[in-house]
């Protein structure tokens, strides 16, 4: 399995009038694709900064992260909108659909802003609809939408790109057992198709999907559990 993403040394502080906040303390770590990897820790504890890091929304305070072969801090923000556009699929707790739009047209958002035609949008978007079995419910406004239906729309949007890396922010947080559970597997199954998958989440019953699970504590990235560690120590 190959590395598509990659921070080295990377981590993120923000200044407060005298004082520092180190929202992320440097740390390196490496994703491969046919991975699904949880991210895991309290509200506050760094996960949400690391996600963006991944996910070239932010850049670095110290050093590099990297997607693919490419050191994202290096680019200016058009060059990051870019890599977003066409590498990373993001899957968000809210799902941010598009409310004036219809599933259909909210899945076909990011080929259009990527400057395809309609019609080539349309035909791709309907091949993954069709895939999640959202066919019948494609017209619907996303308020008409069941929150495992809006999430299923949510899922589509991030791979129309054939997306590399796929970033989800809570992706189960308001579905119930069984809507996460279909959500899971599939994002499970989309990381066996070549890709990296990166989760963060608090409910630690997500584990059983995951490949592997990081934990992020006060902005400190560790590979075992922190009561782990601190029997360790």
């Amino acid at each position: 399995m190959d590395t598509v993403v990659r921070i080295e040394g990377a981590g993120k502080e923000y200044k407060n009038g005298d004082s520092t906040i180190v929202a992320l303390a440097p740390s390196t770590i490496a994703f491969k694709r046919g991975e699904v990897t949880l991210i895991v820790g309290p509200s506050g504890s760094g996960k949400t900064t690391l996600l963006s890091m991944l996910g070239c929304v932010i850049y670095p305070s110290v050093g590099n992260v990297w997607v693919d072969d490419i050191c994202v801090n290096r680019l200016s923000e058009i060059e990051l909108a870019k890599i977003r556009l066409n590498k990373i699929g993001f899957v968000f707790q809210g799902f941010n659909l598009l409310a004036p739009l219809n599933g259909l047209e909210n899945v076909m958002q990011p080929l259009i802003l990527r400057g395809e035609s309609r019609k080539a949008a349309k035909e791709k978007s309907l091949s993954l609809i069709r895939k999640f079995d959202m066919e019948s419910r494609m017209r619907n406004l996303p308020r008409n939408l069941s929150g495992g239906q809006q999430q299923r729309i949510a899922v589509a949007r991030a791979l129309v790109t054939d997306p590399e890396l796929i970033l989800c922010d809570e992706p189960t947080a308001s579905l119930d057992h069984k809507s996460a559970a279909m959500v899971m597997d599939m994002l499970r199954s989309l990381s066996r198709e070549n890709r990296a998958v990166i989760i963060v989440t608090h409910d630690l019953r997500l584990k059983k999907y995951a490949d592997r699970t990081i934990y992020v504590t006060e902005g400190m990235i560790s590979t075992t559990h922190p009561e782990e560690d601190a029997l360790q120590n």
